[in-house]
């Protein structure tokens, strides 16, 4: 009975050690594996080759297109309109000479008819002074008078009045046909009409705008320009301020009718100041006729009112590399990848826009600069190439 109680304590501790000492042997007995250095990890960049050659550059902005001249269409007498154009409507086209509104005429024909008989009766009494003054002096002769004969005598100051008298008609004539010239209200100059403010029956009084205008042989597009783009645009900043044979070509795009159009034009001048808040300057660009043969290009006029992007362009400059935003590096440095390494060099920036940067390094022509952004970036890193359609600039 002790020995079966014995021999069931004691089996266990026999059975759990033999089956660790198998674990052990086996263990001992499996084949040692061999070691083998892991790969080489060479990462695929993209690239673009460069090309060394001419650029120029172009300064973006916008504003908001404007007429050269607008002016208020304003009578100088009075008068009760008893006619218009057809053209006078808003945004009808007119001549330089084309009479917009006629005024009631009848009392400035009469002012005029009076003043031609105040030239008459004047240039008769002083025909009649002249007669007079020519007998004076006969008779002063015919006598055989000693010494001159007076001014009086002679009837001067009464010649010298009718004269006046006849200058004083003439002008008043002047001033009758004037205002009866002024009973038809023309601008000076082609244009359209912006607003209407009167129609027939009413009645204007000098001074009353009865219209307002602009002229449509330019126009024109007021641009912000920051002071940092300024180095990179040929612009009259001079005394005159006004460059009107070698302005800046500019490039004029606007939306109309669902669809994007290009109209071409020059910089004008650059207004007087800086200013003082946004540290800009206001440049002028001019687009000749814009109803004319600036829209027969693409059969859009560039309309008054129209916000439009425009593109000026600058200075050029020569051996300079341009790349895509994307191909500058931190810290300012471009890749050039040469026999499969990563050569990292400092950029040497003339330009950095949103889109590119322009380059003045020695980078040879049809270089391959690096266009990947890799996590890390060691001069003499082992890439591999990709094919990538286009080229850098």
């Amino acid at each position: 009975m002790r020995s079966k109680t014995l021999l069931k304590s004691v089996l266990p501790v026999v059975v759990v050690l033999a089956g660790l000492g198998g674990a052990i042997a086996i263990v001992k007995a499996k084949p040692e594996a061999a070691r083998v250095a892991p790969p080489e990890v060479v990462p695929l960049v993209e690239v673009l080759p460069a090309v060394r050659g001419q650029h120029t550059y172009t300064v973006h902005a916008q504003g908001t297109v404007e007429p050269r001249t607008s002016s208020a269409l304003v009578a100088e007498v009075a008068g009760r309109v008893v006619q218009i154009s057809d053209s006078f409507v808003e945004g009808g086209f007119f001549d330089r000479s084309e009479t917009l509104v006629w005024l009631d005429d009848r009392d400035y024909r009469a002012a005029v008819a009076q003043a031609e008989a105040q030239v008459a009766q004047a240039r008769l009494a002083l025909e009649r002074e002249k007669e007079e003054s020519r007998v004076a002096r006969e008779e002063w002769e015919r006598f055989d008078r000693p010494g001159e004969p007076s001014a009086l005598v002679l009837r001067e100051p009464q010649l010298a009045q009718a004269e006046a008298a006849l200058a004083a008609a003439a002008a008043n004539l002047d001033r009758a046909q004037r205002d009866l010239a002024r009973t038809e209200l023309r601008a000076p100059y082609d244009g359209r009409v912006r607003t209407k403010n009167v129609d027939v029956g009413d009645f204007l009084q000098p001074g009353a705008p009865a219209a307002s205008v602009y002229a449509v042989d330019y126009a024109e597009v007021r641009l912000p320009i920051y002071d940092e783009d300024l180095a990179y645009l040929d612009l009259p900043l001079g005394k005159r301020g006004v460059d009107r044979e070698n302005g800046s070509r500019a490039e004029v795009q606007g939306r109309f009718a669902g669809r994007e159009h290009v109209w071409q034009g020059e910089v004008h001048r650059t207004e007087g100041e800086i200013d003082p808040r946004s540290r800009m300057v206001h440049v002028v660009v001019r687009v000749a006729d814009p109803y004319g043969a600036a829209a027969e290009v693409g059969g859009i006029p560039l309309a008054v009112g129209m916000f439009v992007n425009v593109e000026i362009e600058g200075r050029t400059v020569d051996d300079v590399v341009v790349v895509p935003r994307q191909a500058l590096l931190p810290d300012d440095r471009i890749g050039v990848v040469r026999d499969g390494k990563l050569d990292l060099l400092d950029a040497e920036i003339l330009r950095a826009t949103g889109d590119e940067v322009v380059l003045s390094n020695a980078i040879e022509d049809g270089a391959q600069v690096l266009l990947t952004r890799l996590g890390v970036l060691v001069d003499g890193m082992s890439v591999r190439v990709t094919d990538t359609p286009g080229g850098a600039r």
